[in-house]
């Protein structure tokens, strides 16, 4: 598809970033083929989003791959996925898949992608309508702001940078800090940033003119607003563009916390994540601390039946601790060495860190073991 006319300033690109394919995603147990296959999947809805909203081009600002020893296989995939796209793509090496002798980018299946035109250099791209500024990543760190080049001129249009960093005076994770006023320093209309996982949008005098689109596929839990890409319109130079938020991932990780205070609040928990719809799309985090009272020990066992369902599901419960109140933790044992052990785990389980988790786990497994043997 070609550009719009260049009578025609209005200009509208799909802007995504930090596919990581290829990524381990060991976190996730037995899900982790599966999410790799999801964030695939997403980068193919990246592109049918953009044929939807009939951009002119794709910006994919960065870290495209996991990692620069990624199989030859791996690559010619995500090659054929791109090549396939019905606009002209734009993309940067990022920290994860720095530009170097022997990258991923050197893979000769580039050569077949017509449409995807890989930035390798720190120079204008000239655009029916306007200019790109590309600020390819050379290695994995760097204290040095990638979008330092970029002039600040007049003329050429709408103006365009893309970037891969961290906006601030961060140099962790990859480094690469990006001046908060990057985009206004340069006299850029938008820049399009990666690195950040969440979308993040920059307000400036009352306009977007700089944004993370996050990646297209959530990669891990606590991610705020990830799983998306963005659609930007930009009527003129020196116009606010108008940036729209598309969905494109399909994993939801969702995360519950709950501190135990009184009885009932487990058995909530557990209805809770019964009610939970697309378990096979969705992986869970349950978080618990608190107290834990004897009588709701067994809906520690629900909320663990209720979370198989799901892709994948973690349950956090080392933070709780015998109520201290509750005197069923000693009632109902016998007398003698079986209970004395159990006053004196019920005491240490009170304790904080490792001492106090170790005893009420102890405790817990003293019950589970007489419940089993009692008549």
């Amino acid at each position: 598809m070609s550009h719009r006319s260049a009578h025609n300033r209005t200009m509208r690109f799909l802007h995504t970033a930090d596919w990581q394919i290829g990524m381990a995603a060991a976190h996730a147990g037995e899900a982790a083929s599966r999410i790799r296959q999801a964030r695939v999947d997403s980068a193919r809805r990246v592109l049918e989003a953009a044929r939807e909203h009939s951009v002119e081009f794709i910006i994919l600002a960065g870290d495209t791959f996991e990692h620069n020893g990624l199989s030859r296989a791996a690559v010619a995939e995500i090659v054929r996925l791109l090549a396939a796209a019905h606009c002209p793509i734009f993309l940067i090496p990022g920290n994860h898949d720095p530009l170097q002798p022997g990258s991923v980018w050197d893979h000769p299946a580039w050569a077949a992608a017509t449409n995807v035109n890989i930035l390798r250099e720190p120079r204008p791209i000239t655009l029916a309508g306007g200019m790109l500024f590309p600020c390819p990543i050379m290695r994995k760190r760097s204290d040095h702001d990638p979008t330092a080049w970029i002039p600040n001129e007049t003329g050429g249009g709408i103006r365009v940078g893309i970037a891969h960093g961290n906006t601030g005076d961060l140099i962790s994770e990859g480094g690469y800090p990006i001046a908060f006023d990057a985009a206004t320093r340069a006299g850029l209309d938008y820049l399009a940033l990666g690195h950040w996982h969440s979308t993040t949008l920059f307000t400036s005098l009352g306009a977007v003119h700089m944004a993370y689109s996050g990646t297209h596929e959530t990669t891990r839990f606590g991610e705020l607003d990830s799983g998306n890409a963005l659609l930007v319109d930009i009527p003129k130079p020196g116009s606010a563009p108008v940036v729209t938020k598309l969905r494109t991932g399909t994993l939801v990780w969702e995360q519950i916390s709950e501190t135990i205070t009184e009885q009932g609040k487990l058995a909530d928990i557990s209805r809770s994540l019964n009610a939970i719809p697309d378990a096979s799309n969705r992986l869970v985090e349950v978080n618990i601390s608190g107290l834990l009272f004897e009588r709701e020990c067994e809906e520690l066992d629900r909320i663990r039946h209720a979370s198989a369902r799901f892709l994948y599901a973690r349950i956090q419960d080392v933070g709780l601790r015998p109520a201290p109140d509750d005197d069923d933790w000693i009632r109902i044992l016998p007398a003698g060495v079986i209970r004395e052990a159990a006053e004196r785990l019920r005491g240490l389980a009170s304790t904080a860190g490792e001492q106090g988790a170790v005893a009420t786990q102890a405790l817990r497994e003293l019950y589970a073991i007489h419940s089993e043997v009692r008549p």
